[in-house]
């Protein structure tokens, strides 16, 4: 079996498609075990959420306080029937049906988010609690496995940050047009990522997976006393909440978008990538 390096070294044959050796064993194992941590730690956290489906800005959150709440999912009745609905600094919306009132064994249930989305399906705090726990230091261990090789291979500054070049006006306003003609890199130029790769990969490993575990030890009363002064930097327990449910948030959209990308750019191909390394590279055509 060739090698990484022996199969980026082989000759490319002219006009025809050949496999680069893509993404590093630690690179493709840590993102696989993210990958079912974070599937996890999403749909447990939703569990927990559904306990208090309220947010609220300030320093203490013992008792609610309507005036500081800023989003709040819940069910109202209406002529009769039940209605779900998302309020939202005030402005509320209705989501009957996926957002405060779902169907659950073919019956309307008054719930914040509906039970499929949720690990385990039922109201269980204490059991979405110990897996959520324990999928956070799973996220946390292979992080810091992922951001150690990253740092002593240079796999972070070279692939994932990007450099002033990429972020030149000319070239991010390229890139948007390319994506969205759906027109993805062919020849040396699949190689590499570019910058909305780039802004995407590096906001979540930089930004919003160290903030959503900052903001999970901010919520829990042991690590505060071990550590008080997360909170000093999230400005309280409710700061930490919603700061939490944000930074989740923003990584299932960044999660869909990944996998819509994936799915057009040819599932095979980047699924394979992940799995053994190899992409294959297509020749460019001619403009």
């Amino acid at each position: 079996m060739a090698t990484a390096a022996e199969i980026n070294d082989m000759p490319a044959p002219a006009g025809q498609p050949y496999l680069f050796y893509r993404h590093a064993l630690v690179v493709r194992a840590t993102h696989w075990i993210n990958a079912l941590a974070i599937f996890f730690l999403l749909m447990t956290g939703l569990n927990i959420f559904n306990a208090h489906p309220s947010l609220y800005w300030g320093t203490h959150g013992a008792n609610p306080d309507t005036a500081l709440r800023w989003l709040q999912i819940g069910a109202q009745n209406v002529g009769g029937s039940l209605r779900g609905f998302i309020d939202i600094l005030g402005a509320r919306i209705d989501t009957t049906g996926l957002l405060g009132v779902s169907t659950h064994n073919g019956a309307p249930s008054v719930i914040g988010y509906p039970a499929w989305a949720t690990f385990p399906s039922y109201r269980d705090l204490a059991t979405a609690r110990s897996f959520h726990f324990f999928f956070a230091w799973v996220l946390i261990v292979n992080g810091l496995a992922y951001l150690a090789y990253s740092l002593v291979t240079g796999h972070l500054r070279k692939n994932i940050i990007p450099n002033a070049h990429d972020l030149a006006p000319a070239n991010i306003a390229h890139d948007v047009v390319q994506h969205a003609k759906l027109k993805f890199p062919k020849g040396e130029d699949a190689k590499r990522y570019h910058v909305l790769q780039k802004l995407a990969y590096g906001g979540v490993v930089v930004v919003l997976v160290p903030l959503v575990i900052l903001t999970g030890l901010g919520m829990s009363p042991a690590n505060n006393a071990a550590w008080p002064w997360i909170l000093d930097i999230v400005g309280g327990r409710p700061n930490a909440r919603s700061l939490h449910w944000v930074a989740a948030n923003l990584i299932a959209i960044f999660i869909i978008v990944h996998v819509v990308m994936v799915v057009l750019a040819g599932p095979y191909n980047e699924i394979r990538s992940m799995i053994t390394g190899k992409f294959r590279i297509d020749p460019e055509t001619a403009k």
